[in-house]
Order: structure tokens, then C-alpha cells, then sequence
């Protein structure tokens, strides 16, 4: 994945690989230290079962290894950000 900057990706709809709305991205939180991406924050969508995600406050994470794109959308795995 090439470089992109946060101000583009502010607000994007979060879709799974099969284009299911999760919903939309709010922020990201990343590890000081290095600066690496950890999770991003997402406002979900009202049809999204919140049960299998990691939840803090009204907003759901979901870990930033599971993007697999980043153009029009966030294409995330679904399978690499369910919660365990």
C-alpha cells in the first residue's frame, strides 16, 4: 500500500471485502513510539453487529492490519478484525 495522508482518508465509508458497509472512519489511534497504525476508530454503520468488534465508547476499532485497500473506501478483512 502506497503513501496516504490522513486528511484524505477522513470520513471514509469502511466496507468489508464484500462491500458491506461497516461504517465510517473517525479517527486512528497509532503507537507513539514508533508511529504505527494500530487501529482505526469507525462509526458504525446502525445495521453492524457491534458484538464482533472491539467497542470503546460509541465507536468500534478495528485493527489497521486488516485494511487491505484504501481508494474510494476502506476495504478491510473482516476475518483479521473480529475480536477474539
Amino acid at each position: 500500500m502506497g503513501k496516504v495522508f490522513s486528511g484524505s482518508i477522513d470520513g471514509k465509508e469502511i466496507v468489508n471485502i464484500d462491500g458491506m458497509v461497516l461504517g465510517e472512519l473517525k479517527n486512528v489511534i497509532l503507537e507513539a513510539q514508533t508511529g504505527k497504525l494500530v487501529d482505526l476508530v469507525v462509526r458504525p454503520d446502525k445495521e453492524l453487529n457491534r458484538m464482533k468488534y472491539r467497542e470503546e465508547g460509541r465507536h468500534v476499532l478495528i485493527p489497521f492490519s486488516s485494511v487491505v485497500a484504501i481508494k474510494d473506501y476502506i476495504v478491510i478483512d473482516e476475518s483479521r478484525a473480529m475480536k477474539i
